[in-house]
């Protein structure tokens, strides 16, 4: 912030800037700022404009908190005011635009870039004539900046096109109070030239906010947290990876909070969903984990300023992250990383001195009597050894001739002998 002061006029001129993309954390901005105005009694607020539109949500944020200002208002569109920028210079008490400066092209646009539903359209058109309105302007011009049906060949915008206003047919229609050379020659042109001119300029946490809640790069840092904290959990320890995922992730987080659009309840559920992931770990079933990675979508979607936005952008961080985790583990396995604690590597091989249980094929085929009933399990004795053994499902009762007729590693299966076949044996 400066302040300027030309002389002692006694009265003071805020200056807010509105560039860029017109988003939450411009709103935040205004919204602070117009705030001090109020609160330090400026005379005068003046808006300098550049700006190629942005949210209609948001748009209407700011409108909304133009039209609640009792100080007078002033837009000044330095080079252009289009879409949502438009909107907000049409809901200030007066527009002035330098010689080179543009207003309107305001068609609603979905992210995609194709034209935004009827119900939208119709709703946006309503806003721009609405705004055009309240400070006496005609409002077929506003519309026209919204409604290509509207036939205006004389400003350039026949039909099927979008209404845009230069510096002097935008005085013509009685949208500029006039066109000035720059700030000093506004300030005269609003008998404010002795004013004290008290500039304001977003914080460092604001232009952070501004761009980290940027449609394009919201669905970037989603996709940036989830490829690195899923690489740190296959790489051993933690490294670059895992510290690039968390401040992604906290970037994401702490941006949305400056602009206003997560609250401490996002947070709260952002941490339940990363203990409950990390308790996974411990706790077998896999529920806790599907509960954790339900908390932290549903922290998301809340510090979201589109629930539509936010899920795409959900779904690429999820894509990007199902891809690494194919490759992953198709190239590392899971021997490394956080695996390597709850994945039991363990072999009793041969080679490092364990024997396995003997299997006794030998025994196929060999006869003996039962010394416990066996039901169907018990145990029989072959040669003067005795076996555990087991049935092919039928009971066979104590001191009865039976026969190994499958070995199966520890299992000895047998079958009851007959009488005829007894006898054969015994002959």
């Amino acid at each position: 912030m400066s302040s300027i002061q030309a002389n002692d006029g006694g009265k003071s001129v805020y200056i807010i800037p509105v560039k860029d993309e017109v988003e939450r954390g411009l709103e935040s901005f205004i919204q602070r700022t117009t705030d001090e105005a109020v609160k330090d009694g400026a005379d005068h607020i003046i808006f300098e404009i550049d700006t190629p539109g942005g949210r209609v949500d948001a748009a209407g944020n700011i409108a909304e908190i133009l039209q609640n200002l009792e100080i007078p208002t002033t837009s000044f569109i330095v080079n252009r005011a289009l879409s949502a920028g438009s909107y907000i210079a049409l809901n200030t008490d007066t527009i002035y635009m330098e010689p080179q400066a543009t207003m309107g092209a305001s068609g609603v646009i979905n992210q995609d870039g194709t034209a935004a539903g009827k119900k939208a359209q119709s709703a946006w058109i309503a806003a721009m004539k609405t705004a055009a309105e309240s400070t006496g302007k005609d409002p077929l011009y506003a519309v026209a900046m919204a409604d290509p049906s509207i036939n205006l060949p004389e400003y350039g915008a026949g039909e099927g096109k979008y209404l845009t206003l230069g510096a002097e047919s935008a005085k013509d229609v009685g949208y500029s109070a006039g066109t000035v050379q720059d700030r000093s020659e506004l300030l005269t042109e609003l008998n404010l030239s002795n004013a004290t001119v008290i500039e304001k300029e977003p914080t460092l946490s604001e232009k952070i906010a501004r761009f980290i809640t940027n449609p394009v790069v919201v669905p970037i840092l989603l996709s940036l947290a989830s490829l690195g904290l899923i690489i740190e959990v296959f790489s051993p320890g933690f490294g670059i990876p895992g510290t690039v995922g968390l401040l992604s992730l906290i970037l994401f987080f702490y941006g949305h909070v400056v602009a206003g659009l997560a609250g401490m309840e996002a947070i709260v559920l952002l941490i339940i969903g990363l203990m409950l992931i990390l308790a996974e770990f411990f706790v077998p079933g896999g529920i806790v984990g599907i509960l954790g990675i339900g908390a932290i979508i549903a922290s998301l979607i809340m510090s979201g300023q589109d629930l539509g936005h936010m899920a795409m952008s959900i779904g690429i961080a999820f894509i990007v992250a199902l891809i690494a985790i194919v490759i992953l583990f198709r190239n590392v396995g899971l021997e490394k990383g956080i695996f390597r604690h709850i994945i039991l590597k363990d072999s009793t091989m041969t080679e490092q001195g364990y024997v396995s249980a003997s299997n006794r094929l030998e025994l196929i085929g060999l006869r003996g009597r039962t010394a416990t009933p066996l039901r169907p399990s018990g145990t029989a004795v072959f040669d003067d050894e005795r076996i555990d053994v087991v049935t092919e499902g039928s009971f066979i009762a104590q001191n009865q001739p039976v026969k190994v007729v499958k070995v199966e590693g520890v299992r000895v299966v047998v079958r009851e002998l007959m009488n005829n076949e007894n006898e054969q044996e015994e002959s």
